[in-house]
């Protein structure tokens, strides 16, 4: 029997509770499987989607391969690092707003989000468009840096998108809503294997291809999203519509979402940095490309089950684990 979420963590009582023979501790293990494994493999899924990009790419060549990989780690490092730090702040908003019963908060600190990340978004944009001079300035190769560039430039319509989408998922996760961000996140890896090979190889788009389809596909899994957030009666009291009070206080939304920002991006460019950083070794075309793929599999495939697993209602487990790597 699925136990209630409302139920105490383990260690509030000692008797047993559910079906027979279950002791708490046993309850407690069915509830955390329930919430934490639908949120590890959303998150994967959420993740892959630039993998997918990168893994079609470098059936292109090995040129098209190391661009794409610097500027998938520039993009990282400058931008989507950055707008889930901000917007993991909500974990905190939201999840106090729900456990204190103030629904109509939830919606409210979503829309105030939305309005911080998107002028955000404009200033990485224009950083991105100089992404190719940026790395050239650094000492990169310069035919990586221009094909870095180039793919960059592509994918600053993403930007736009995966800030509300990190909001939506935020949203629906602090209220133990994680079933459908795994499914539509399912859905949209799917759809991007489709995506990129229309794009790629059908349009003849090449790399340039690869960096539109994600925009496609997170607009896919934001909408999905969107749509159950307005249409399924479980969001029926948390979302009430827009609302003028997300314009208000905006001031201490930011006060917390710049340190959650900072320990994101501590994490995340960890990782990213050394990509780019390959790229002044002797062979960068090679380097780039190797380093990329293998940091992006370590990341899916340990990092990023670990971090969503601790993250989904300890925020003090994931910091130290920040700390940590």
């Amino acid at each position: 029997m699925l136990p209630n979420m409302e139920e105490p963590l383990v260690g509030g009582k000692s008797e047993k509770t559910g079906g027979p023979g279950e002791s708490l501790l046993v309850i407690e293990v069915k509830k955390q499987l329930y919430l934490a494994g639908p949120l590890v493999v959303g998150s994967l899924l959420q993740n892959v989607v630039q993998m997918i990009s990168v893994m079609f790419v470098g059936h292109l060549g090995e040129l098209d391969l190391s661009s794409a990989s610097i500027a998938t780690s520039f993009a990282g490092v400058t931008g989507f690092s950055l707008l889930a730090g901000m917007s993991s702040s909500l974990d905190t908003l939201c999840g106090q707003a729900f456990g204190a019963k103030q629904y109509h908060l939830l919606g409210i600190y979503k829309q105030r989000a939305i309005l911080v990340l998107t002028p955000l978004s404009v200033v990485v944009a224009v950083i991105w468009a100089y992404t190719g001079q940026i790395l050239l300035f650094f000492g990169q190769d310069p035919e990586i840096a221009m094909g870095a560039g180039s793919y960059i430039r592509w994918m600053i319509p993403a930007l736009f998108v995966y800030g509300p989408l990190q909001c939506h998922v935020r949203f629906l996760q602090t209220q133990n809503i994680v079933l459908p961000v795994m499914l539509s996140s399912g859905v949209t890896a799917l759809n991007h294997i489709l995506v990129c090979w229309l794009l790629v190889y059908k349009l003849g788009l090449g790399n340039k291809g690869a960096a539109l389809a994600n925009t496609i596909s997170y607009l896919t899994n934001l909408l999905i999203l969107a749509l159950y957030i307005r249409l399924s009666p479980s969001c029926k009291r948390t979302w009430t519509g827009l609302s003028m009070e997300a314009f208000r206080d905006i001031l201490s939304f930011l006060r917390l979402a710049v340190p959650s920002a900072l320990m994101v991006c501590l994490e995340w460019w960890s990782f990213e940095l050394l990509v780019l950083f390959s790229g002044f070794l002797p062979n960068p075309k090679l380097e780039a490309s190797v380093l990329s793929i293998r940091f992006k599999y370590s990341f899916i495939s340990i990092q990023n089950p670990i971090w969503a697993w601790c993250s989904y209602k300890h925020p003090c487990i994931k910091r130290a684990w920040c700390w940590a790597t």
